[in-house]
């Protein structure tokens, strides 16, 4: 099936995960908004991305003054945006790279992973749902939860996995939410993904070690999470909603 051009915005797009999802919309044909809490990150990935129109814009997706703003800006110089891919977010270790336990973890980093990947999470997707058109039109909304809110941990902590969680429900309640309007709502749960987020707790000489509990036997990279991604945006996935996609290469099965 033919691709059709739409205008996407990308949150987090300047972190490793987020700047591949950035890259496979690009080469798909889309005019991508990269953006980012890092401004000058996003635009220098904008600027590296195939093709032409692509910008880059500050955005701090805690803030919903700062949402709204971004996407004024993103408006004003692309148009309205059809797609949205909310992948924003963090995860809090200790400095020694072990996950902070129930009992170890203080409210303000709780607060701080919740905030970022639950309510920024829903900012966004707020944000763009309030600027469709009254008339059911395309769009496209991928959120990113992770595999570790599925199995209730793995390389992450409470803070992070219930961030997570919470992402699976919203994204099934919007994608009810937003049928009527021809806009579909999909998550992506990574598993392993070799990008900076994995790299707080994982050394590259344990890879081999962390690999063998992979059915696939590799650690996953941020260009396969950016190819579910690039196909949920995609005309040919228009009959899919208030799903999730799991790309772990066989961690989890169901």
């Amino acid at each position: 099936m033919k691709q059709h051009s739409e205008i996407a915005i990308v949150t987090g797009g300047a972190g490793g995960i987020g700047a591949a999802i950035c890259r496979y919309l690009a080469d798909a044909g889309h005019i991508v908004a990269v953006t980012d809490l890092d401004g000058a990150a996003a635009e220098r990935v904008a600027a590296s991305l195939p093709g032409e129109g692509h910008i880059g814009v500050g955005l701090n997706v805690a803030d919903e003054v700062s949402v709204a703003s971004a996407f004024d800006a993103v408006t004003q110089r692309l148009g309205r945006p059809s797609v949205l891919v909310a992948a924003a977010g963090i995860l809090h270790f200790k400095p020694n790279g072990d996950r902070p336990l129930v009992i170890e973890t203080e409210l303000s980093d709780w607060q701080r992973t919740v905030t970022i990947n639950q309510t920024g999470c829903f900012l966004t997707c707020r944000e763009f749902a309030r600027r469709l058109p009254d008339e059911p039109t395309f769009g496209r909304i991928v959120t990113i939860s992770s595999v570790t809110a599925q199995i209730g941990g793995y390389r992450s902590n409470a803070a992070y996995i219930a961030s997570k969680a919470a992402i699976l429900g919203f994204t099934k309640a919007l994608a009810r939410e937003l049928a009527p309007r021809g806009v579909t709502v999909n998550a992506v749960a990574p598993g392993l993904i070799d990008a900076p987020m994995l790299r707080q707790s994982l050394s590259p000489e344990k890879d081999a070690q962390a690999a063998s509990a992979i059915p696939l036997g590799r650690i996953g990279l941020p260009e396969d999470v950016a190819d579910a991604v690039a196909y949920l945006v995609s005309r040919g996935a228009g009959y899919q909603t208030g799903t999730t996609i799991d790309v772990n290469g066989g961690y989890r099965m169901q």
